[in-house]
């Protein structure tokens, strides 16, 4: 995932800056998302990986889909992408400019996990707990991970903040 991340950050970073001089910023995470999610769809993953089918034809089939729902911008990036056989980078690409447009925009995108539902009042307190300690205002998704046993788990870029029982555990046995 590292090496991912790795291949994929010179594609984001140009991404990012070409949206903030153009002032797209929206736009561009628009256009990346329907482009990493559409590569990303099992039928078309077992299409771009098929070794028999040409960079051309993926193109053209990658053009057909993407042509009322991308900018030409957005279209020259896929086009450099298949050209130098680095499809597979787009998820990763996305994930990285969300990054830098809320690190831009002051704000942190937060995956949290919790072993069950969390009412609104639950994830409002995680969520004000989280903005203190990040000193950012946090963007959290919630999702249950019943493996938590009890507690949460946030994500946030590189950090994880594990208060979780399971993790509290892992720890403990560590100690032992």
């Amino acid at each position: 995932m590292t090496e991912l991340a790795t291949l994929a950050r010179p594609y984001a970073e140009a991404a990012f800056k070409r949206a903030k001089e153009t002032g797209n910023a929206g736009k561009w995470a628009e256009a990346l998302q329907f482009l990493a999610l559409t590569v990303q769809d099992a039928d078309m993953a077992e299409i771009v990986n098929n070794p028999r089918v040409s960079n051309e034809k993926i193109q053209q089939l990658l053009l057909d889909i993407c042509q009322d729902q991308v900018d030409a911008e957005a279209i020259n990036l896929l086009k450099l992408l298949i050209q130098n056989g680095k499809l597979k980078l787009l998820p990763k690409i996305w994930t990285l400019y969300e990054e830098y447009k809320a690190e831009d925009e002051g704000y942190v995108n937060v995956d949290l996990y919790s072993a069950y539902a969390l009412t609104k009042a639950e994830q409002n307190k995680y969520v004000a707990m989280l903005e203190k300690q990040l000193k950012k205002k946090v963007n959290a998704v919630v999702s249950i991970d019943k493996s938590l046993i009890g507690g949460i788990l946030a994500k946030a870029g590189d950090k994880v903040l594990d208060g979780s029982v399971s993790g509290q555990l892992h720890q403990l046995a560590k100690r032992l």
